[in-house]
């Protein structure tokens, strides 16, 4: 299925393999994978090869669709039933070929031995179990102790990753988290078993600038502390030159060049390379026309939630304000930002605007008309006018319809489309007009990488030709390439459609190339606000400059 490597910059073992006098903890060779289809196979994973040495990091970059996430789950043996692994690949691991491993043998070895921390949290984590019963089971899975002894190890790896009150954590379930703490909870389950590999898949995905630099040092310190051995997966160049060792680069299920860290940054050689660190998002918006008005209106917005803690038999609630009356003004035409670390309350106040959960007190105007007192049945006529898409895209495509069952849905419920050919050739050109190609209607969103998930998310909110669009961390899973080509998909929909958009993000490079305003946010409340260059290039508030330094500063 695959040929030995001819790239000079891309050999079969490393280019520092003389320097080392141990074996690899890994050694993988010749890597390939295939996956049925209905039109015959499409080659994942071409002939991919890598080593990695106990104590040290080595990082795959490249687009999403590159390979990367698949040449992991090989490792782990994750792969769906449609994937078809080549003969000749290996994965060697203490002197023994995983591939050849039974199922068995496998799960013993996933979650004790490999772990691995994945790109989408809320897809990993039951919905019906609380966290603390989620991480004991992934301790006890693997280790013979007291359901006791494992809270208390649930206790201390919630403290360790820095999430905010743990003992109540334990208690709540995944939908009551942030997107930022549910990954925090995954990263604490993968090394609740002190593994000899950590498979880290896109682990700051879901943070803000300055916790991922926390959660990166955490993954150091125990890598240090332990000897564990990173495979770290990511779009981030800046992650991977500040905590890698060595460096893969992917491109179309190759790898197009591989060297240490430095040397890579520093000379690249090939084009591919070349290209993926000259990216980075650019531009600024486009004017906004004159006399835009108002499209969306909030005033004293509120929103609190009740938070279980204690025990079982003397259960305590505690009242937290997520959203802190606040206002909010967005014309037509325009992008504001809304930023704040994980936790902030930014989603929040974002799906109160839309009405998607009910915010204590407050008005809420779309279009200058009320919304703030209507029922969900009364919202409904305004729903195919204003659109979502979440940060995390496999939560929010179903995985038992197919694409076009998903964008032809909102379609069907909101009476649009004559007939059932109309619909599918306004889905098809939704997609196209999202960056993906026309004739994948009959494909599942499991056969599509983070980034191509991302844009048929996309695609099914421009699919209902919306005036406003609530954008939840678009392009939080999506590398650098594909962040801006993202970004000037969203620019020309909003030349195009007159769109309106709220854009809530971590990411202030994409904030600052996107929005017109942006809006600072802090434990539920707006601490500074403004045009978007004034407000990154001169913060007027710590807080504020706190997220602009670790943005634009980390070297």
């Amino acid at each position: 299925m695959a040929l030995t490597s001819t790239n000079p910059f891309a050999p079969p073992v490393r280019h520092d393999h003389d320097n080392s006098k141990s074996r690899p903890v890994i050694d993988a060779r010749s890597i390939a994978v295939q996956f049925k289809v209905e039109d015959g196979m499409v080659e994942a994973v071409k002939d991919v090869s890598f080593q990695l040495y106990a104590g040290e990091t080595i990082a795959i970059v490249g687009e999403s669709g590159s390979g990367k996430s698949v040449t992991a789950r090989t490792v782990m043996g994750l792969l769906t039933k449609r994937a078809v692994v080549a003969r000749q690949s290996t994965v060697d691991y203490a002197g023994k070929n995983v591939l050849k491993f039974s199922e068995k043998a496998r799960r013993k070895l996933r979650g004790d031995r490999i772990s691995m921390i994945f790109q989408e949290p809320m897809s990993s984590l039951n919905p019906i179990y609380t966290i603390g019963s989620q991480i004991v089971e992934a301790i006890r899975v693997h280790r013979r102790v007291s359901r006791a002894e494992a809270e208390r190890r649930a206790l201390q790896l919630l403290e360790q990753v820095h999430i905010p009150d743990p003992v109540a954590r334990l208690k709540q379930y995944p939908h009551q988290l942030s997107g930022g703490q549910r990954q925090r909870v995954m990263i604490a389950m993968a090394l609740a078993n002190d593994p000899d590999v950590l498979i880290a898949d896109e682990p700051t995905t879901a943070l803000d600038v300055t916790v991922q630099a926390q959660i990166l040092n955490l993954i150091r310190e125990l890598q240090q502390r332990l000897g564990m051995a990173v495979i770290l997966i990511t779009h981030d160049l800046t992650v991977v030159r500040q905590f890698s060792d060595y460096v893969y680069v992917m491109q179309h299920g190759e790898v197009r060049e591989h060297n240490v860290t430095e040397r890579l940054f520093n000379q690249p050689q090939h084009p591919y390379t070349r290209h993926l660190l000259a990216s980075e998002p650019k531009g600024r918006a486009n004017p906004l026309p004159a006399g835009s008005d108002a499209i969306l209106e909030a005033k004293a917005v509120r929103v609190s939630f009740m938070l279980r803690h204690g025990t079982l038999f003397k259960p305590q609630l505690r009242e937290l304000t997520a959203v802190d009356s606040l206002d909010l003004t967005l014309c037509r035409h325009e992008t504001l930002g809304l930023v704040g670390e994980s936790g902030s309350g930014k989603t929040t106040f974002g799906q109160a605007l839309l009405r998607l959960i009910n915010a204590d007190s407050g008005e809420i105007y779309f279009d200058r008309q009320p919304i703030h007192g209507r029922s969900r049945s009364e919202m409904r006529p305004l729903r195919s006018r204003m659109q979502v898409v979440f940060q995390d895209p496999f939560s929010s495509l179903n995985p038992r319809m197919t694409v076009g069952q998903i964008i032809e849905e909102g379609l069907v419920v909101n009476n649009l489309g004559a007939t059932k050919a109309e619909r599918i050739d306004r889905v098809r050109e939704a997609l196209i007009a999202s960056g993906m190609p026309g004739n994948i209607l009959s494909r599942f969103p499991h056969e599509f990488s983070g980034g191509q998930r991302q844009r048929i998310a996309i695609a099914r909110a421009v699919a209902l030709e919306p005036e406003f669009i609530l954008l939840d961390e678009p392009t939080s899973a999506l590398d650098l390439s594909v962040q801006a080509q993202i970004i000037d998909l969203l620019r020309r929909l909003q030349d195009e459609r007159g769109l309106s958009y709220l854009f809530i993000s971590h990411d202030l490079k994409v904030v600052r190339a996107l929005c017109h305003r942006v809006i600072v946010m802090q434990q539920g409340r707006i601490v500074e606000q403004g045009p978007v260059d004034e407000v990154l290039s001169n913060p007027k508030t710590a807080y504020t400059e706190r997220l602009v330094k670790a943005a634009f500063e980390i070297a």
